[in-house]
């Protein structure tokens, strides 16, 4: 299934968080938060500004990005955990 989100909303694969501490302790899965950074898998059009004129997103397919905590939505897509969530709740790409 092809999906390509609306307006100013951006498709996010999560990237797993790593199972171990720095100093080679596993945390089991219960105690794992969910993770914060992922992949921007596809992004919508873009938001229609005060004079109706298309706003373009800063971020695109592939870039690696930080988001809010409990930003976005989850859904399902051909089998695969994504969110769906505005740019707004993006803080920061990581380059």
């Amino acid at each position: 299934m092809a999906f390509r989100p609306l307006h100013d909303r951006v498709l996010v694969r999560r990237i797993e968080a790593t199972e171990k501490t720095k100093g080679g302790i596993i945390i089991p899965d219960a105690a794992q938060e969910k993770p914060q950074e992922g992949e921007i898998v596809a992004v919508g059009n873009g938001a229609v500004g005060d004079d109706n004129e298309r706003v373009a997103l800063d971020v695109k397919p592939g870039d690696r990005v930080l988001f809010a905590k409990w930003g976005g939505t989850e859904v399902t897509v051909d089998g695969e955990e994504l969110l769906i969530m505005k740019e707004s709740d993006i803080l920061g790409v990581v380059e």
